[in-house]
């Protein structure tokens, strides 16, 4: 099954959605990737539904991601007495060490790591950020704060900090078993929660140790500080707007989202944008005019990837959801503008000989009229600096590696399939870019493509090939 549109689909997969039925309708409407959120569901759980997407996989012909999104160290408040307090505006409320139930005054905050960090003058938001409060002292057994908006609150609530770096490890005990879990399942992304500096990914990297392509959240106002160390250092990127929005200003979260797109374009990495963008589909069939707008500007502003969360894990109308996320980014990519766009965010190509390829790559294509460009990749290299170029034509990836092909499903205009062998020398390879292009459907006799290859095949390398083959008859 070919897409028709470039940029790609995600979606969580929950209660509403985990049947081998529901997912093929799913991908059938336009998942490219399914999302797996440990933060919910049982490992049994999670392990169902991995089999389900590789017989939906096995039955459509197709490669599909998973992606397995690592819960990572939410902040949490402890109990009240009566399950639920109201807090009032102006009040003094207190977080401490005490293990007993909270009421009106204060609760217990059990995460120590925060009691040496926070200041006066610095924000907490609780709730999802529905409440908020100010520092007025802090102590190594309490932080003192004055409540700027008041509200219900209840057991176990969400907290962010936003002003302070937490010195605290991305990986919690949960995270570890849930990520040897989902590498022995064969997942093809990670995703790390709440990534602050370069630095937190490194035990991550080294555990995943080349199993599964590092994804890394984006839900910080401190990573922003590092953004390009840590968009180098990571495989993809996903721009959470959930925490993000919690902890930055409203205001500030679209200008945040268009430096972190800008940021991944430039070094290649696929970016996925995430949270509320279908929202209401929770328990409409329809979305509001405002979020179609939403997908509508990430895909223009050159996402790789639009993602689903409860609307299709949880919400009324799945199918729904993903085949008008399909509708939206295909009426985008048909307006005129939108490459005229996509070429002005163009970055000049990095210094490196898989880029000055992939950029020849789309110039000579569109100079040719070519219909498909054609990329042969071991590692997946080459089909990653080639969608960074944002080429006018469909790219098709032809790997020998069902696990390489799982991983460019995430990548903008990449369609690709795997071929049972590997390739020996540059006949070959053209022979195998012209066949796979015919019986894929992207060209015909008489039709040229526009072909890059690393060398040598069959080994991860630099990409330097470039060839034009034009595709002869065909049995």
């Amino acid at each position: 099954m070919r897409r028709q549109r470039k940029a790609k689909i995600v979606a969580t997969l929950g209660p509403a959605s985990s049947t081998k039925e529901m997912i093929l309708s799913l991908f059938e409407a336009g998942v490219d990737v399914f999302r797996f959120n440990f933060s919910h569901g049982t490992q049994d759980d999670h392990r169902a539904r991995h089999e389900a997407v590789r017989e939906v996989e096995r039955l459509v012909g197709r490669p599909i991601a998973i992606l397995a999104d690592l819960q990572g160290p939410k902040l949490r408040i402890g109990k009240f007495a009566n399950g639920k307090v109201q807090l009032e505006t102006g009040a003094e409320f207190v977080f401490d060490r005490n293990a007993a139930d909270g009421d009106e005054k204060r609760v217990n905050l059990p995460h120590p790591e925060l009691f040496g960090v926070m200041d006066v003058g610095h924000s907490i938001s609780l709730d999802d950020g529905k409440l908020k409060m100010k520092v007025v002292e802090s102590t190594p057994d309490e932080i003192r704060t004055r409540i700027v908006t008041g509200g219900p609150l209840s057991d176990r609530k969400g907290v962010n900090v936003p002003d302070v770096v937490l010195p605290i490890p991305i990986l919690t005990e949960k995270d570890r078993r849930d990520l040897e879990f989902a590498l022995s399942l064969g997942v093809d992304w990670v995703a790390l929660s709440f990534v602050q500096r370069p630095e937190d990914l490194v035990e991550a990297r080294r555990l995943i140790a080349g199993r599964a392509g590092l994804m890394t959240k984006l839900e910080k106002p401190a990573a922003l500080d590092h953004l390009d160390e840590i968009v180098m250092a990571s495989d993809s990127v996903m721009v959470a707007r959930g925490d993000l929005g919690v902890e930055l200003p409203p205001e500030k979260v679209p200008g945040a989202q268009r430096r972190i797109l800008r940021a991944c374009r430039h070094y290649g990495k696929p970016s996925i944008v995430a949270t509320q963008m279908l929202e209401s589909m929770i328990v409409s069939p329809t979305p509001t005019r405002a979020e179609a707008s939403d997908v509508a500007s990430a895909v223009y502003d050159g996402a790789d990837a639009v993602m689903l969360s409860a609307e299709s894990a949880s919400g009324a109308y799945p199918v729904q959801a993903v085949s008008i996320m399909d509708r939206i980014i295909n009426e985008v990519e048909s307006d005129p503008f939108y490459p005229k766009m996509i070429n002005v965010q163009h970055d000049v190509s990095l210094p490196s000989k898989s880029d000055a390829i992939c950029s020849a790559l789309k110039t000579v294509s569109e100079m040719i009229g070519a219909v498909v460009n054609v990329t042969y990749t071991d590692s997946g290299n080459t089909s990653l600096r080639a969608a960074r170029e944002r080429p006018l034509a469909p790219i098709l990836s032809i790997t020998p590696h069902l696990y390489t092909a799982r991983r460019l499903a995430l990548a903008w205009g990449v369609h690709s399939t795997v071929i049972d062998h590997d390739v020996k020398d540059v006949d070959e390879m053209v022979d195998a870019a012209c066949r796979t292009a015919y019986s894929e459907g992207f060209a015909q006799p008489g039709e040229q493509l526009a072909i890059a290859a690393g060398m040598p095949f069959g080994q991860p390398g630099t990409t330097n090939l470039l060839r034009i083959a034009e595709i002869g008859p065909q049995k």
